[in-house]
């Protein structure tokens, strides 16, 4: 399995058996993604530098107006989609292999968690797992120490309150908070 054919598996797939193709790959993929984010942590990388080893890491050209505060982490790499204008700021993890898409314009705090995998609950079949993409939509704001769970689609203009955790998705233009995460207020909007 190459990764374009992972790509293509796990976007359809409801279960990752341990041991199979698909897991194989997937641990494939975080050696990969632990090389480059070496590098990536590893000293001081003016912007562009850090936009180009970006682009190695999710295979796809990042705009240059990226920004990053290293470190980051991930366990894939290749299904991260990030739009213009994106900030992550340090510390944050990313598990993508089930994909985590950003949209323009978007900023991510200090050691936010994005989360795209679950585990089984029986003991017995713990390993393997269930893949769920992330979408996070324009200009939204997650706060520091926030984690978004598997599954979870946050709407344009959202902000996701420090420390949240986010197991639902959240509507356009609301402020979320709390564990688990619930909608605080309205955002008003200026046009």
């Amino acid at each position: 399995m190459d990764n374009k054919q992972f790509l293509e598996f796990i976007k359809n797939a409801e279960v990752i058996k341990a041991g199979s193709e698909a897991h194989l790959k997937m641990h494939e993929l975080s050696a990969r993604a632990q090389k480059i984010t070496t590098r990536l942590n590893y000293g001081y990388h003016e912007p562009e530098e850090t936009v180009r080893l970006f682009s190695e890491l999710t295979e796809s050209k990042v705009d240059d107006s990226f920004r990053c505060f290293l470190p980051f982490y991930t366990e894939c790499g290749i299904n991260i989609k990030l739009g213009k204008n994106v900030f992550i700021n340090s510390g944050c993890c990313f598990q993508d292999h089930a994909g985590i898409e950003i949209g323009d314009g978007t900023l991510i705090g200090h050691q936010v968690v994005i989360a795209t995998l679950n585990h089984a609950q029986d003991p017995l079949s713990r390993a393997d797992m269930f893949p769920k993409p992330v979408k996070i939509g324009k200009n939204v704001w997650i706060g520091a120490h926030a984690t978004i769970l598997p599954g979870v689609t946050i709407g344009d203009n959202a902000i996701i309150a420090a420390g949240a955790v986010v197991n639902k998705d959240v509507e356009n233009n609301v402020v979320v908070g709390g564990v688990p995460a619930k909608k605080i207020k309205d955002i008003e909007v200026k046009k």
